[in-house]
């Protein structure tokens, strides 16, 4: 009866950046890095559960909060948040080349709205994938938004409007402050 009570109060899932473990002392042989196929194997058959769960507008919403979830994370931990918006957008560029998950470049960035166009080639997310005519990557999404609040201060609706799932031969994404 005690344990039982125990475990009603254990909170499930609670994310910290340092709950993530000190990867290169666990991993001392195997290294940081994992094959993509890998990476997509997780992200996809756990979409594929929230699809089929919750539909694919809410599988689509959870994807894009847990991306900006990550994205505050990221930029709160890899970042610094102080530099002038180049000096930034550099760091953040080599920051996702360094960690293989893209190559970001700016096409537009509007400094009195707070609105850019990005796009990001050869990305973890879909790379590769067949043309479905879809625009795949709500957790992109959220990561980009997560950063900009981050640095910003201001909240960020991020939408995916080209992809390598649409026929695309990369992701771009426009985004603007709320």
């Amino acid at each position: 009866m005690e344990e039982n009570i125990r475990l009603q109060k254990k909170t499930y899932n609670i994310f910290s950046w340092e709950g993530l473990g000190d990867i290169k002392g666990g991993r001392e042989n195997l290294g940081e890095y994992m094959p993509v196929l890998f990476y997509r194997l997780l992200e996809y058959t756990m979409l594929d559960v929230l699809v089929n769960e919750y539909g694919p507008d809410k599988a689509s919403e959870l994807f894009f909060k847990a991306g900006h979830k990550a994205g505050i994370a990221l930029a709160q931990n890899t970042l610094d948040l102080n530099k002038d918006f180049d000096g930034f957008v550099g760091q953040l560029g080599q920051v996702l080349e360094d960690n293989l998950l893209g190559i970001l470049k700016i096409e537009e960035f509007h400094r009195e709205k707070l609105s850019f166009i990005l796009t990001i080639s050869q990305d973890l997310d879909c790379s590769g994938l067949e043309s479905t005519g879809e625009v795949v990557c709500h957790y992109d999404e959220g990561l980009i938004s997560g950063i900009m609040e981050a640095y910003t201060g201001k909240k960020f609706s991020v939408k995916e409007v080209d992809c390598w799932a649409n026929g695309n031969g990369t992701c771009r994404f426009r985004g603007e402050a709320i």
